[in-house]
């Protein structure tokens, strides 16, 4: 009984801080789609320069300062592009827009395999942390996990007070709703959707950088991550804060759930399958619970489109 209860504690542990990386991550593609109304195909992209510049430069300034310059340089980065390419495209529909994120996400792929290779970099968690275990609730947690969901948490309260109980958060609310009349007051809107853009690019940095070191560093985590991340922001509602937050829960609690579940479709396929095509999607039966993994988030976005076209929380249409 010690040993089911310790087992669960270990996955909702484990649930917890992979949801909440990846709504550190989703808050900032969230941010940009609610200002600009632009999907970000790039977005995963500065997750990936987050964790590539703060592993470089951890060598040289420490990881805690680097925790800090990585996101700010690809938050600069972020705003040279969307005031030099995106601003520019503006006036010629969402999908040139989309089209350049998309295209910009493969140059950063290109450049990350040119400067540090196409094999995983040796990113490790700092040396405060390093095999540092804390006891909770009786259960074994890794302490930079922990560090890990005290930031997002604390990433997740600046955001939503830095744009529900601020003035320059209701600025930003007021140029969403009515841009012409904001402008005519005197606020520069552009510079609003360009600090708005580099704010979404420095958030998905700081996830790389401070979640790259427990997952691994290397070319292909921002393909791999970056789906998920597509799907916290659907089946939360784009446009919607909340809904990422819930959603980014959910999905870490279920995904992680199915990987450490040993349960088949065997024991109900017999049930529920018969017949001539039953038994020819017989091997589908042996499938683990475990194998089917990866298709958990896009399962649960599947159903939640079915039953709320515009996600759980919803605020604005695609």
């Amino acid at each position: 009984m010690h040993l089911l209860s310790a087992t669960a504690g270990l996955v909702l542990v484990n649930g917890v801080s992979y949801g909440l990386l990846l709504f550190m991550l989703s808050s900032g593609l969230t941010l940009i789609f609610s200002m600009l109304g632009v999907l970000n195909f790039a977005h995963a992209s500065f997750y990936m320069l987050g964790a590539y510049f703060a592993y470089a430069l951890s060598a040289q300034i420490g990881f805690w300062a680097a925790l800090v310059v990585a996101p700010l340089l690809v938050g600069v980065f972020g705003a040279l592009f969307e005031r030099g390419v995106l601003r520019r495209l503006r006036s010629r529909g969402a999908l040139a827009e989309l089209l350049a994120t998309f295209g910009l996400a493969y140059v950063v792929v290109e450049l990350v395999q040119l400067a540090w290779g196409r094999g995983p970099v040796d990113y490790g968690v700092p040396a405060a942390f390093d095999g540092v275990i804390v006891q909770v609730a009786g259960i074994a947690v890794p302490a930079y996990r922990l560090f890990l969901m005290a930031l997002a948490c604390a990433i997740a309260l600046l955001v939503w007070v830095a744009f529900r109980a601020t003035r320059v958060g209701l600025v930003l609310q007021a140029a969403l709703s009515q841009p012409a009349m904001t402008q005519a007051l005197g606020y520069d809107v552009p510079a609003l959707y360009t600090g708005v853009f580099a704010c979404g690019a420095a958030l998905a940095a700081l996830a790389g950088a401070a979640g790259g070191n427990v997952l691994v560093t290397e070319p292909g985590m921002a393909a791999t991550v970056g789906s998920v991340v597509f799907v916290v922001v659907v089946v939360g509602g784009l446009g919607s804060l909340g809904g990422a937050f819930v959603a980014s829960l959910l999905i870490g609690l279920l995904q992680t759930w199915a990987v450490t579940s040993d349960a088949s479709l065997a024991s109900w396929w017999s049930q529920a399958a018969s017949g001539t095509l039953g038994d020819a999607l017989v091997p589908l039966a042996r499938l683990s619970v475990a194998q089917l993994a990866p298709a958990v988030p896009y399962l649960l976005m599947v159903a939640v489109l079915l039953w709320r076209p515009r996600g759980l929380f919803g605020v604005r249409e695609g």
